[in-house]
């Protein structure tokens, strides 16, 4: 099994919310790596969405001019068909 190696950093951080931090045991280090995936994954997230903006409003306007190709099969989460 391959582990991953860890990088030092400096951190600057409120000092009350540390030391509330260390006073309850709270692993600092997890904490920032964990809030630093989460920040990576939206920002990767949002970059893809700003990338395909032009894809994604040629195909809401194909739709709008031609329905979805299998709308006379497709039924809403109401059970509804979905064209009437």
């Amino acid at each position: 099994m391959t582990t991953a190696t860890k990088r030092k950093t400096s951190l600057t951080l409120n000092p009350s919310t540390l030391d509330a931090a260390r006073e309850f045991g709270v692993n600092v280090s997890a904490v920032a790596d964990k809030a630093l995936e989460q920040a990576v994954a939206t920002a990767r997230h949002q970059k893809w969405l700003e990338e395909n903006a032009d894809a994604f409003t040629a195909q809401a306007e194909w739709h709008q001019n031609n329905d979805h190709p299998l709308a006379d099969i497709m039924m809403s989460p109401a059970g509804e068909p979905w064209k009437a």
